[in-house]
């Protein structure tokens, strides 16, 4: 395949399994807000990915739904970030700050790209992540800066996440000769100073892990990424071709 197609499939991904993260809230929220909330980010996380699923698919003869519900484990290439249960709502709050924050950055970049399908996808998907990022933010200033039990479980997902983050800025040769392409290591200090700053201004310490988990690119993923497609997938494969 092409790199444009492996790089719309990247973005594409990265969208879908957090939309599928996102939406296991739905009635599982803190409070009701919460689930209004929670489902309007998942259906933004969807509704991105259909762009960019639509678009790699359009570059392979393949449509949205073969590419979503039709691979297997190993052909998604999402970030590992994605995947990972979401545990409690404070690793969902630290999950949502780390990842939106770099999608934020690397639309506002890819809006003024030459390939007018992409520039077009990010144009509108960063005003909703704008919406996500402030999201997230607010609940880890809250939860941070709360309760002593709020603090510690914010804590915990700060630092249970972070080993995750080091591959949202992992550079490769695709994104260095595909010119329409954002190379994430140039983001990486932008994100950094806004991450830190808001788990400052939480009260939470800085997380000190070095260790990075990587694969997600290559298709190598956490032993949950099975589980997850097995619940995605369920009912296209078990009734292929069903339209309604």
């Amino acid at each position: 395949m092409n790199d444009l197609y492996e790089y719309a499939l990247r973005l594409g991904d990265d969208a879908l399994i957090a939309a599928q993260r996102t939406g296991e809230w739905i009635a599982s929220a803190p409070q009701l807000e919460e689930d209004v909330a929670l489902g309007n980010i998942g259906l933004d996380q969807l509704g991105q990915a259909r762009s960019l699923l639509q678009y790699a698919g359009s570059l392979a003869g393949r449509t949205e739904d073969e590419l979503a519900y039709f691979r297997d484990e190993r052909e998604f290439r999402n970030l590992l970030l994605c995947e990972l249960p979401n545990g409690d709502f404070a690793f969902a709050m630290a999950r949502l700050l780390y990842f939106a924050s770099y999608q934020q950055l690397l639309y506002d970049e890819l809006r003024t790209c030459a390939d007018e399908t992409l520039a077009g996808v990010a144009g509108k998907a960063v005003k909703e992540v704008a919406y996500h990022v402030d999201h997230a933010t607010q609940w880890v200033l809250r939860l941070g800066d709360g309760t002593p039990e709020s603090h510690r479980r914010m804590q915990a997902a700060l630092d249970t996440l972070w080993p995750y983050t080091g591959e949202l800025f992992e550079s490769d040769p695709l994104v260095r000769r595909l010119p329409v392409a954002v190379d994430p290591a140039g983001l990486r200090d932008s994100w950094t100073d806004r991450v830190l700053g808001i788990i400052d201004e939480s009260t939470c310490e800085r997380p000190s892990s070095t260790y990075q988990h990587t694969g997600g690119r290559d298709g190598r993923h956490t032993e949950h990424m099975g589980y997850l497609l097995a619940e995605m997938q369920h009912i296209a494969r078990s009734h292929p071709g069903a339209t309604w």
